[in-house]
């Protein structure tokens, strides 16, 4: 390992808006058993398949439905 780097050459990161930010998320168990599962059948890890999904909501503007089912 050298002492000192020359960085006078050096640009930023292009890339580092688009850097993941880490957050907690509380999910339903049948939610994250579905995206396990998933993401075995299509061998990527299943938290990039969650970013994937929500990805394309945020592209087609898709909207949940806030319809709640009767209990009863």
């Amino acid at each position: 390992m050298k002492k000192n780097y020359d960085f006078s050459k050096a640009r930023r990161n292009p890339y580092a808006k688009r850097l993941k930010k880490q957050l907690t998320i509380r999910l339903d168990q049948d939610t994250l058993t579905y995206f396990r599962e998933l993401a075995g059948e299509v061998e990527i890890p299943y938290q990039t398949l969650i970013n994937l999904y929500l990805r394309e909501c945020v592209a087609k503007k898709k909207r949940p439905s806030l319809r709640w089912k009767n209990a009863g």
